[in-house]
């Protein structure tokens, strides 16, 4: 049957990064449809808004969304284009994997394997009652942090490590200065972690996490985390293995879940031909695996691997020469 999915070519070179991928998509033979949806600027220079109800209905609709970055223009309106999408199909769980790959510009050797959950929703990322004095003196944000949104993160990334034949989970926390918040969230994640006995589950603060993370990698698996914290580490784990032009992002929710590149809209170099697509071919591949294809997802990571070991049309970032284009269909011929 085939499978009708919203595709967002997003800002920047997100266009470049889209077609690429929905080439390589296509040499899969897939089955799958497109349904285009504008959002960012594009949506704005057509419609006058950032998030056009139609956008929002194509995703309602068809549950699946592939997405390149988008850009939220600087003043009034949504903080964030990204945060809004999380908060409007409640899309609470961020999987963002890193992946050691060949030929890429790192200094870690090949053995960097760690997925990062993030809570999506809530706690200090979510800029909730944002407000700054009338002097400029002084400014609050609200931290919220709650047990429904704490639980589900956690079973989430337990139920991960277990599908995935993951052998341990990090809760990543600051609970030993920031007690309640951080408190309820790491008082949860060990009654959740009881349900879990064939999981290892080690705690960690976070400033600790870090220390770790960029000493002895090797020695993480999962890792669980709050929103604002989550979005740090991720970012790190991002530099293990050579920079966010590899790191794909999974934002999944009860009904709805979005796939992205997680990297900027690099207007820099848009359209030019520069831009390296494999963190949204990862991001496909993530969506492949929430399909329920995870043959598919293992052949598209298989066909990026062996064009990166091959050095087959690279782009600048990875030390070649390749164009997006070039280097999607390069990908392309090896699915």
């Amino acid at each position: 049957m085939t499978q009708t999915i919203t595709v967002i070519h997003g800002d920047g070179i997100g266009p470049e990064i889209m077609d690429a991928t929905l080439h390589v998509l296509d040499a899969m033979k897939l089955d799958l449809a497109y349904e285009y949806a504008d959002a960012g600027m594009v949506a704005m220079e057509k419609t006058g808004e950032l998030l056009p109800a139609a956008t929002m209905d194509s995703i309602r609709k068809n549950r699946i969304a592939l997405k390149s970055p988008l850009t939220t223009p600087v003043g009034g309106g949504f903080s964030s284009i990204n945060v809004e999408l999380r908060k409007r199909f409640d899309l609470y769980a961020n999987v963002r994997p890193a992946k050691s790959f060949p030929n890429t510009l790192t200094r870690f050797p090949a053995d960097v394997d760690v997925i990062t959950v993030r809570e999506n929703t809530e706690g200090a990322y979510s800029a909730e009652g944002q407000e700054t004095a009338a002097d400029g003196q002084s400014a609050i944000s609200v931290t919220r942090t709650t047990r429904k949104g704490s639980e589900r993160i956690v079973r989430y990334a337990f139920d991960l490590a277990r599908a995935a034949g993951r052998k341990k989970v990090t809760v990543v926390h600051k609970a030993n200065i920031l007690k309640s918040t951080s408190g309820l969230f790491l008082k949860t994640a060990r009654e959740v972690a009881a349900l879990y006995p064939d999981i290892e589950c080690e705690e960690m603060i976070v400033d600790n996490a870090c220390m770790q993370l960029v000493m002895r990698p090797e020695q993480f698996d999962v890792l669980v985390t709050t929103n604002l914290f989550g979005d740090i580490i991720s970012d790190l784990c991002a530099g293990l293995i050579g920079g966010l032009g590899l790191i794909p992002g999974a934002n999944i929710g009860a009904d709805a879940a979005i796939f992205e590149a997680v990297h900027g809209t690099a207007p820099d170099i848009a359209g030019q031909g520069k831009a390296n697509p494999c963190a949204l071919l990862l991001g496909a591949a993530q969506m492949l695996d929430h399909l329920g294809k995870p043959e598919d997802a293992t052949r598209l990571r298989k066909a990026i691997v062996a064009t990166l070991e091959a050095k087959d049309s690279l782009t600048g970032d990875l030390g070649g020469t390749g164009t997006t284009m070039g280097f999607a269909k390069a990908i392309a011929s090896r699915v």
